[in-house]
């Protein structure tokens, strides 16, 4: 998205502190209550304006984005660090200078850079603790057929998993489109044929196709982008869906204990990619519109208005393991608990499995030949 005017500036970056008002420890956000827990006294705090008493999460215009129009209070500046493995970025407390990356677990040293970023307009938060996530992970490496049982084992006893807030932007659009195509009815016709001598009579299907032309509108609420590379789409596409309907205003105490991925994907690139999704979604109308048996369609010109945007966050435990020199992945949606990672095969279950299937086969085929 184009700079803001060197004139202006963005707001500066703020440190958020939740200090417990009992013994001033920091507080963090316990999903499974639901609101900041200090872990040294127990002390509880609610956040303010949750759930019902939220006010509405406000859009923002796409075409005063692309002018470089939003208000400057849009915008913010965070500390990021960029692992140079996978090229996530994330952020980092001030007084963090050197850690691990949460997405493929290379060791890296931050970076103090300030990045300027479109502000978080809304949050998903949490709903599943660590605990809960973990054991939904060995869950699923537990359904899979030839997986190591050493990294079942090193996954239910290595480090904790990371609760990382992932951004998405979403799209609103008005679309209105123009097709053209053709409409195909099923007949059957019947031919007779002589073979071998004798006479024999088919019932033949063909398609009688006829031009037709029209129009189709739908209302895109939501469309939902990724705007990271740092996990490959197959993962966090299979985390859907999301139920966006339960979406906060952003506030940062849904953050404390946790951490959150700025973004990588541009606007511009992120409405691209929510386009593509209307589009098959527009050409599934206009198939519906033609009716008939079969459709070809022969042009769609598609009018897209009235376009708003927002960016959010959206919450996953992750999982990044060295296993014998190689590092697996794992996500969990942190409200659902469905799991995606990278597919861990055991050699010697494989090699095992071959050879009992070829004993078995040696032994049917001796009693076979015995008979």
């Amino acid at each position: 998205m184009p700079d803001q005017p060197a004139t202006t500036t963005s707001t500066p970056a703020e440190v958020y502190r939740f200090p417990c008002d009992q013994c001033g420890a920091d507080m963090r956000f316990d999903p499974s209550a639901d609101q900041l827990v200090c872990d040294f006294c127990g002390n509880t705090q609610a956040i303010e304006g949750h759930g019902e008493a939220a006010e509405p999460i406000r859009e923002l215009d796409f075409e005063q984005a692309l002018q470089a129009a939003l208000p400057q209070a849009e915008f913010e500046d965070i500390r990021t660090v960029k692992c140079t493995n996978c090229g996530a970025e994330f952020e980092f407390d001030p007084n963090v200078h050197a850690a691990q990356c949460p997405f493929c677990a290379t060791p890296i040293v931050t970076d103090t850079g300030l990045q300027r970023h479109i502000k978080p307009k809304g949050v998903l938060p949490f709903s599943l603790s660590e605990r809960e996530a973990r054991e939904a992970m060995i869950n699923w490496l537990g359904r899979l057929w030839f997986a190591p049982g050493g990294l079942k084992e090193y996954a239910r006893k290595g480090r904790k998993m990371q609760g990382i807030y992932v951004p998405y932007w979403t799209f609103d659009a008005d679309t209105k489109s123009r097709y053209r195509g053709q409409r195909g009815t099923i007949y059957h016709v019947t031919r007779t044929v002589k073979r071998n001598g004798r006479t024999e009579t088919r019932r033949v299907q063909k398609v009688r196709w006829r031009s037709v032309s029209g129009r189709v509108a739908r209302w895109f609420d939501d469309v939902l982008v990724l705007a990271s590379h740092s996990l490959p789409r197959t993962f966090t596409d299979a985390l859907e869906p999301w139920d966006l309907a339960e979406l906060e205003p952003y506030q940062p105490e849904y953050l404390a204990g946790f951490r959150a991925e700025g973004y990588t994907v541009s606007l511009e690139d992120g409405f691209s990619a929510a386009r593509e999704k209307m589009d098959r979604v527009i050409r599934r109308d206009v198939r519906f519109d033609i009716g008939g048996d079969r459709q070809r369609i022969r042009e769609i010109r598609t009018q897209v208005s009235d376009v708003t945007f927002k960016h959010v966050l959206l919450p996953v435990w992750l999982a990044a393991y060295k296993y014998r020199g190689r590092t697996y992945r794992f996500v969990v949606n942190g409200r659902s608990g469905r799991v995606q990672g990278e597919r861990p095969w055991s050699v010697w279950k494989i090699t095992f499995a071959v050879l009992a299937v070829a004993i078995a086969a040696g032994a049917i085929g001796y009693l076979a030949a015995q008979k």
